[in-house]
């Protein structure tokens, strides 16, 4: 062989054996792990548990039985006394994620993303799909299967896209879909569920182990550099710092976490929610969750001896916001689609307030919770919540009484609608009027902004355009036979909108609108019926629903000159992503002078079989915007004169 050939071959040799040696003599991914959870634990308290520190496989294996052993912490999963009910979604949710098909935002269809998972799969051009993918709530379909049935399958696969999830997903800009910080708070609380529902399989190991409590000190670690501050955000940030902090308290920084999310929270309660006990966003579903958020990590604390960390009016602030559905919801339990809310199904709140029931003691709650079969009714049946400007007017406390919700409140944010002075009216177990809802969130702006804009809310428009958040309450009177309450909106630049709502005899509504101001053009005000057939009959100014069954509703108002009676188009959404036309339409009219007075008189009648007769008209004063006025209002033959005083 040639010489240099040789010295080639025996260079190549010797850095083939240094390469080689190089490779064996690095630790393995998993020994890197063990060192850098080592790093992030309280060893000095582990010790008397934990023994061998030298073998790092060793030391793994002494902390996961530590955890399969250990029973000092108590969580909201482990303390369950009776068995979790799992729904056809929960079971299809489990089943369905075995096969890596995961539902993100669950209004689109469940999605394949692979035999090896792509945790950025986007079906969908909505974002929310793939940023509700990473806060898996398939996985909590999973747990409660798991659970419940003891079934490995579950468990042995939960484990893998656990370990999956964070190979693929450390934090950085690439993964900014996964750490939004709101979905790093959400898998903050879920994780330490499932935390306790899958240790005890035979297939949660060390590595299992390793890679969920190295996830969890990231999340709080994250968690603790962003405060979402004045925003629902903020609470799930804080629930999920708090729940890793008590649940992992060998953490070194758990302490340090657990402060910092009682601190927030604390903090939160004051600033997020109003003196009236409604969340400021003014939407029930932000308001329900807010109640969830505040509520679980109080639990959490009480179950281990912490909750005097929390101040004393910390809980006195929880009973009144649980309040809020029992004055404001709907007879048969659903929701005013205000802002970013959906009506929801009716009975959804019962078992809500048992469980308010059982914390509070409230025999009102237990009334709401047993569907009047126990408890005591509320006592009133006209509630104000004047700082968030949210209304009810109701007839009684049964499923069929008549009941108007109205909302003339402050600007709630992105979840909030520009539609002061706008109801939802329910009677005979129907949603006669209800609100529009939202249709969607990111995935389609457009549609998004025609569910918002003013003009298709129950409420007045000038020349159409979106009105500014103004509100003030201007008289609140509830009486036996007539309830009374009058608002105003400073909608435009230069114009202001009154409305008076009188609930007559538990009854009928008269609304009186008026437009005072120095803008002229046109003054609308607009009205929208349940999904269904319609009659609009511009002689007499009126439109009524048509069910064939059940309740219907009369819209009228007087007659005056220059009144225009036009249809409109009308949507209304109840589920995310899902809309259907519904009966819409406006009275007009003209304002061409400063000085002028526009007034509206309008009757709103809920009915049974009959259509009513209403007769009205303005009986004395009136001439001036300020001046007092009187209305005659002949309802089958039946006469009352409201006076109108602003």
């Amino acid at each position: 062989m040639n010489f240099f050939l040789k010295i080639k071959l025996f260079l190549s040799l010797v850095m083939l054996v240094s390469c080689t040696a190089q490779v064996w003599s690095q630790p393995s991914n998993t020994d890197l792990e063990i060192k850098t959870l080592i790093s992030r634990l309280d060893t000095n308290s582990l010790k008397p548990i934990i023994s061998n520190q030298k073998n790092l496989a060793s030391w793994a294996q002494e902390l996961l039985d530590f955890y399969k052993k250990r029973n000092t912490i108590k969580h909201p999963i482990n303390i369950q006394k009776d068995g979790e009910v799992i729904s056809e979604k929960d079971q299809k949710y489990a089943n369905d994620a075995l096969k890596h098909i995961f539902v993100g935002q669950p209004a689109y269809p469940s999605h394949f993303c692979g035999e090896d998972i792509n945790w950025n799969s986007r079906p969908v051009p909505d974002n929310e799909w793939v940023w509700q993918l990473n806060r898996m709530y398939f996985w909590n379909a999973m747990g409660k299967v798991y659970k419940a049935t003891g079934d490995e399958r579950y468990a042995k696969e939960w484990c893998a896209q656990l370990v999956d999830w964070t190979k693929k997903n450390p934090r950085d800009q690439a993964h900014a879909y996964a750490w939004r910080s709101i979905e790093a708070g959400i898998r903050g609380h879920n994780w330490t569920s499932l935390f306790f529902r899958f240790i005890q399989s035979e297939n949660f190991t060390q590595e299992v182990l390793i890679a969920l409590l190295n996830s969890c000190y990231e999340h709080a670690e994250y968690l603790m550099t962003t405060y979402s501050s004045g925003s629902n955000w903020a609470l799930m940030e804080a629930e999920g710092l708090a729940f890793i902090a008590f649940t992992f308290p060998e953490f070194k920084n758990s302490e340090k976490w657990k402060k910092e999310a009682i601190r927030r929270l604390s903090i939160e309660i004051n600033n997020q929610v109003n003196s009236d006990g409604h969340q400021k966003e003014l939407a029930m579903g932000y308001h329900l969750g807010s109640i969830n958020w505040f509520y679980r990590t109080y639990e959490l604390a009480s179950l281990n001896d912490a909750e005097n960390a929390f101040p004393e009016s910390y809980q006195n602030t929880i009973a009144l916001m649980c309040e809020v559905p029992m004055k404001i919801c709907l007879p048969d339990g659903t929701n005013a689609q205000f802002g970013d809310s959906w009506a929801g199904i009716p009975g959804q709140h019962s078992d809500r307030f048992m469980k308010w029931y059982e914390l509070f003691k409230r025999d009102d709650f237990l009334f709401m919770a047993t569907d009047g079969e126990k408890g005591e009714k509320p006592e009133k049946t006209a509630f104000a919540l004047e700082e968030s400007g949210i209304y009810s007017l109701r007839s009684g406390w049964d499923k069929n009484a008549t009941c108007m919700v109205l909302k003339c409140g402050p600007d709630g944010g992105f979840h909030c609608q520009p539609d002061n002075g706008t109801f939802t009216l329910y009677a005979g177990g129907r949603t006669l009027m209800p609100d529009a809802g939202c249709y969607i969130y990111h995935g389609d702006p457009k549609e998004r902004n025609w569910f918002r804009q003013t003009s298709v809310h129950q409420t007045l428009t000038l020349n159409g355009a979106n009105i500014k958040y103004a509100p003030r309450l201007l008289k609140w009177k509830p009486g036996n036979d007539l309830d009374i309450l009058a608002v105003e909106n400073a909608s435009y630049d230069n114009l202001t909108h009154h409305r008076m709502v009188f609930f007559v005899d538990k009854t009928y509504f008269v609304i009186v609108d008026e437009a005072i101001g120095k803008a002229v053009g046109d003054v609308d005000i607009h009205f929208q019926l349940a999904p269904g057939d319609a009659v609009f009959n511009a002689k007499d100014f009126s439109v009524h629903s048509q069910y064939a069954e059940g309740w219907n509703v009369l819209v009228q108002s007087i007659k005056q000159k220059g009144l225009e009676l036009s249809e409109e188009e009308g949507k209304v959404s109840f589920e995310y992503t899902k809309q259907e036309a519904r009966p819409a339409f406006r009275y007009r009219l003209k304002k061409t002078k400063e000085n002028q007075i526009t007034r509206f008189v309008t009757v709103v009648a809920p009915y049974q079989k009959e259509i009513p007769d209403i007769k009205f008209k303005v009986i004395s004063g009136g001439k001036k915007a300020e001046e007092t006025f009187q209305v005659q209002v002949q309802v089958n033959g039946e006469k009352r004169v409201l006076n109108c005083n602003f």
